[in-house]
């Protein structure tokens, strides 16, 4: 039997795969994986383990022997849960029946949202510097992704002139992602009403990413689908990766309207059918007894982001000050290097992952992302050897 060659197995993939990069985040974690010495300041992942409390729901229910298939949308008492927690948190109200479904991650929800609503040359708008998978994820639906510049100046906020001059009669979907990865800008009510009112005018559906919701300093959340006129519109999307520390388990959620749902839940039931048992078993754990653990963790979040950003600022690398999620997002625009080349020589040189701006779209030139979900004594020694690097560079024009 003849195999294959590598090269002619290429011809087999579709246009729309063999186009798309791979992810500029796993990139540099490979690299981080087979290196020593390296401080990771690259991979969007609490260093906290999942509490005890949820790990041990997890294991007395496999002791019980419920090890079997939930329903396609999850367990109803999950569901229960979800929208209970979503009404005393953030002021949304849902059906538990058929306006929540459980997912495998928060990045099912998207792509199932986004399955179930775009048909080809479908516009998707995404404010950028974003998560690297939202536009990824459009072309593959069949959409056509569309960036929108945010920028520091507006602290990476989503500005409704910025939205309205990116509109054609083609679009359809808005993804919002705040508090933002990866520049850990958020929005307060203020901020929301001008966009949901260029969102009603122009008829769209919003997929909302609120992921770092419980990850906010100094304010609370703001949930779009809270604001008037938009939870119709607007398809929740969260998880329990961020705020509970439970990353692998891979336990998300959506929540909408219920065609909406029930489009999605359609797409769901021929894929995955359901998220495994345990993982939401140990999820309505943290949702009933795990908010007191949760607290304590954003505020050690919040003690290194102020860390963090005054370090670097001392550094001479302008940083704003992050209002959410555990990002730090500095402008390295003063040594004259682009962020590819400055994430490349920092990890050879000053033995620091980080990544660089470029893979999170349009703005994120010239920025890089540090994650500072990493140890205080792990982030001072991050910052001494950045601040060594930077030193070698004297200041380029502004």
């Amino acid at each position: 039997m003849t195999v294959p060659s590598s090269s002619s197995m290429q011809r087999y993939l579709t246009e729309t795969v063999r186009d798309i990069p791979p992810s500029g985040i796993r990139k540099f974690f490979d690299l981080v994986s087979a290196s020593k010495d390296i401080i990771s300041l690259g991979v969007g992942e609490p260093d906290f383990i999942t509490p005890w409390r949820v790990r041990e729901a997890c294991v007395y229910g496999l002791e019980q022997g419920k090890t079997t298939y939930t329903p396609n949308s999850g367990l109803l008492e999950l569901r229960e849960e979800i929208a209970s927690y979503l009404h005393k948190s953030f002021a949304v109200t849902y059906e538990p029946s058929n306006q929540v479904m459980v997912t495998i991650g928060g990045s099912e929800a998207i792509d199932l949202a986004l399955r179930a609503l775009v048909s080809p040359g479908d516009e998707v708008l995404v404010p950028e510097p974003s998560y690297i998978s939202y536009s990824p994820i459009a072309t593959l639906s069949g959409g056509k992704a569309v960036g929108i510049e945010t920028s520091a100046k507006h602290q990476f906020k989503l500005q409704a002139e910025q939205l309205k001059q990116h509109i054609t009669p083609k679009s359809k979907v808005l993804i919002l992602c705040y508090p933002s990865n990866p520049t850990g800008g958020a929005m307060t009510y203020e901020d929301w009403l001008p966009i949901a009112k260029v969102v009603e005018e122009n008829d769209l559906i919003v997929i909302s990413d609120e992921i770092y919701a419980e990850l906010t300093y100094g304010h609370k959340h703001v949930s779009f689908a809270a604001m008037p006129g938009m939870k119709d519109r607007t398809i929740l999307v969260s998880g329990f990766s961020k705020a509970f520390a439970m990353t692998g388990w891979r336990l998300g959620y959506a929540c909408g309207h219920p065609d909406l749902i029930a489009a999605m839940l359609k797409i769901h039931q021929y894929t995955v059918m359901c998220a495994p048992v345990m993982g939401q078993i140990a999820a309505i754990e943290a949702l009933r007894n795990g908010l007191e653990e949760k607290d304590q963790m954003v505020e050690s979040y919040n003690q290194r982001r102020r860390l963090v950003v005054k370090g670097f600022r001392e550094i001479g690398l302008e940083c704003h000050e992050p209002q959410g999620a555990f990002y730090a997002f500095p402008s390295i625009q003063s040594t004259g290097l682009s962020s590819e080349e400055f994430a490349q020589r920092l990890l050879q040189e000053g033995r620091v992952a980080v990544v660089p701006g470029h893979v999170f779209g349009k703005g994120g030139e010239g920025f890089v992302r540090c994650s500072y979900a990493t140890s205080i004594s792990q982030l001072n020694e991050a910052l001494d050897r950045i601040g060594s690097f930077v030193s070698k560079f004297e200041k380029a024009p502004i």
